[in-house]
């Protein structure tokens, strides 16, 4: 017996009863993009092998551990992509949409990195990623972080959620402070974990977010990046904290909150919940104004987010009702050679005149008790029937299935004017 091939590990499957949770979710994100006025931009899955070096750094797990890279038949290097702001703000350079204009864009779809599988962490996950450019002061940060708090109530899980935020300054001040870094845990190298033992020489503020009990006790005791900023860091950040209390925004101020990727500076930030266990952040962000230059372009300021689509569907399924999702508005059975016929032309008349009404034909025959089941089964309102005497009359019965108004018979050039009212069309 041959055996059945599987989803490879850590890609899993989106099954049927899931997918109106997604499409609810993905409907409501661009609608309320649109709304703020940013743009769709679709990018490719596959990018240069070179992008993501240049713009991670060859010195982080993702790019050392966790990308799927390969050789296409040219020879050339390529990786599906671990994430997005590379890939956007490549498509801007090589497209002038940068040149002397600001630019809001989105863009949402898989990303690719090898990790370990666990709850909540795929090595293929969705993500929604939000990016603008062209803006220098806070105002683009807060209106980030507005838009992400609105959707949070539109859902219904702002409750869940709450916000912590931190400076990383500029490149300069983050060296003086880097510097400061090495020299407190130097003094307690023998106490760090492996992985912040490493990072002590290649990124030494990244040991400021580590998980291990030990080396967060000795975090606990760390320089603050704070004391290191100038006034114009200090300035951008305050102007941001007052306009989030004036919204009504509520925020803590974490210093230890820090970015994995080395071109993030000034505004960082996150959503988190205490729901989903170690897979807390549901969206995260920042201000990235280096990496403009990183990528071959000019000094250019931007700001973005993103957002695990597939941690926010777990948030909604611990706190939010699942959505009434049917298969169909109306469902249309027939028995007989004519009434089969006539249900054809029915159902395509009814999809040219109610076009968002969702109408289900009965295929493969059968009696008209199993079609009622599968038409009950399907979610839908109202059953239009036409039998034998409907056909010979050219009219359709029209049972209500949700509500117990009393069964009917209409012409059949009448159903598409009657159901319309339901359907609000």
């Amino acid at each position: 017996m041959t055996t059945a091939i599987k989803a490879i590990r850590g890609m899993h499957d989106i099954l049927p009863e899931q997918t109106p949770h997604w499409q609810l979710a993905e409907q409501q994100l661009a609608h309320m993009l649109s709304a703020y006025g940013y743009q769709e931009i679709r990018l490719p899955i596959v990018e240069k092998t070179e992008l993501f070096k240049r713009s991670i750094g060859e010195v982080t797990d993702i790019v050392e551990k966790e990308m799927y890279t390969f050789e296409d038949r040219n020879g050339d290097s390529l990786t599906l992509r671990p994430e997005g702001t590379a890939g956007c703000l490549r498509a801007c350079l090589e497209h002038g949409l940068l040149h002397n204009q600001t630019q809001r864009l989105w863009y949402y779809g898989p990303m690719f990195r090898h990790e370990r599988p666990q709850k909540g962490r795929y090595r293929q996950f969705y993500q929604l990623g939000v990016e603008a450019y062209g803006w220098a002061g806070p105002d683009i940060d807060v209106e980030l972080i507005a838009l992400s708090a609105r959707f949070w109530r539109q859902l219904g899980i702002d409750q869940h959620l709450r916000l912590e935020l931190n400076t990383l300054g500029t490149a300069e001040e983050r060296l003086q402070y880097r510097a400061a870094l090495v020299r407190y845990f130097s003094q307690y190298q023998d106490r760090l974990d492996a992985d912040s033992v490493r990072r002590l020489a290649s990124n030494p503020l990244r040991i400021l977010d580590s998980k291990h009990p030990d080396t967060q006790a000795i975090v606990a005791g760390a320089p603050n990046l704070h004391e290191h900023l100038g006034d114009a860091s200090r300035a951008h950040f305050q102007a941001l904290t007052e306009q989030l209390e004036a919204l009504n925004i509520a925020y803590t101020i974490n210093p230890r909150l820090v970015r994995g990727l080395d071109y993030y500076g000034l505004t960082v930030f996150e959503w988190m919940t205490d729901s989903l266990g170690a897979q807390g952040t549901v969206c995260a962000g920042g201000r990235y104004d280096s990496l403009v230059q990183q990528l071959g372009g000019k000094t250019q300021h931007a700001v973005g987010f993103a957002m695990g689509i597939e941690r926010l569907l777990a948030l909604l399924a611990e706190h939010a009702p699942a959505p009434s999702v049917a298969n169909a508005d109306v469902y249309v059975i027939h028995t007989g050679k004519m009434a089969e016929r006539q249900a054809w032309r029915l159902a395509e008349q009814l999809r040219d005149r109610l076009p968002s009404v969702k109408v289900l034909l009965h295929l493969g025959g059968g009696s008209f008790k199993n079609q009622f089941k599968k038409a009950d089964k399907s979610g839908a309102q109202f059953a239009l029937i036409i039998g034998e005497d409907e056909a010979a009359q050219q009219q359709v019965a029209l049972k209500p299935l949700r509500t117990e108004q009393a069964q009917q018979t209409l012409a059949q050039d009448q159903v598409a004017d009657w159901l319309s009212p339901f359907f609000h069309v």
